[in-house]
């Protein structure tokens, strides 16, 4: 996959280009991607997926400047380039470029430089100053400039739209196995092992602390049946969330500590990819580090019994 950083990416065979946020790269997404491909086989064309950077709501709207996203830049490139995208334009958003109308965007971006052949979006799809554009605008202006476009229908499930701002909803409230349903995999932090307290350790619970991107969000307080991928090798264990209500209270300061099951090597400095896959049970304060051990033993045989059957599970369908 080629990524650009800007819309000057030369002479492509009939570009079969989608434009949008994508952050999450879930279901939805996935769907475009797929048509996307599918189209360019047919016409012989070059896939492209042009996207953004910053989040146009961080720049657009204040109140959400603080917005957390689903995946980080590092994260969206590899998503891309694993879906088989091969042209990946990670655009600059700015507040000048939020003003230009609809029509110029298509025709000095999209047409002019992108060369586009064939556009395929989202159901919801808008764009161009205060969001003008729509399928209506594109239909308009694909007769004008000469090119095909197409609108995907939005994928349900259990009255929810497929959509990144659903996702964010689900894992705030620690809904972990909701969030993987929407994507189509499990969530994943990515993040650098470092300096905890050692508090874990003197009871017997070593974790590992993480350090992540600052835009990266956070799944909801609690403890979570996790994966965890270090040295090319990968682990189980459990995560807990939170704000150690039982050592600090600190409710400022949100922590992810990683505990992982058998594993007793040395991963400071290291960086590691946490991979949600289910939630066992809400942050709780404990009256001493006693009952809090006591607790965390109970965590590990709960996640224990989870790999445990999710094996035995496999190798029933295995045999079957």
């Amino acid at each position: 996959m080629k990524t650009y950083k800007t819309a000057n990416i030369g002479n492509l065979k009939n570009p079969v280009v989608t434009v949008g946020t994508f952050d999450g790269i879930h279901k939805g997404h996935q769907k475009i991607i797929d048509r996307l491909k599918e189209i360019a086989r047919q016409i012989n064309g070059e896939t492209v997926v042009f996207t953004f950077w910053p989040h146009p709501r961080m720049v657009v709207n204040q109140e959400n400047s603080a917005l957390q996203l689903l995946n980080t830049l590092e994260e969206k490139k590899e998503l891309m380039e694993e879906a088989g995208i091969e042209h990946f334009i990670l655009y600059p958003f700015t507040k000048e470029f939020s003003q230009l109308s609809s029509e110029h965007f298509i025709d000095e971006i999209l047409v002019k430089k992108v060369g586009v052949k064939y556009l395929v979006v989202g159901h919801d799809h808008r764009f161009g100053s205060k969001r003008e554009g729509d399928i209506h605008v594109l239909d308009t202006y694909s007769k004008k400039y000469g090119f095909d476009i197409e609108q995907i229908d939005v994928i349900n499930y259990q009255h929810f739209n497929v959509s990144s701002t659903q996702i964010r909803e689900a894992l705030r409230n620690g809904n972990v196995t909701l969030a993987k349903y929407f994507l189509g995999y499990p969530y994943r932090i990515k993040g650098t092992v470092k300096q905890g307290n050692k508090l874990g350790q003197s009871i017997g619970f070593p974790t590992a602390n993480l350090d992540i991107h600052q835009y990266k969000l956070i799944p909801g307080n609690g403890v979570y049946v996790v994966n965890v991928y270090a040295y090319t090798e990968k682990f189980h264990g459990m995560a807990n969330i939170g704000n150690n209500p039982t050592v600090s209270g600190d409710i400022s300061h949100k922590n992810i500590e990683i505990h992982i099951l058998n594993f007793n090597a040395n991963l400071y400095g290291e960086s590691i990819t946490v991979e949600f896959i289910d939630k066992i049970r809400d942050e709780r304060k404990f009256a001493d580090m006693t009952e809090l051990k006591y607790q965390l033993q109970k965590d590990k045989r709960v996640v224990s019994e989870y790999f445990k059957n999710e094996a035995g599970n496999a190798t029933e369908t295995a045999n079957n």
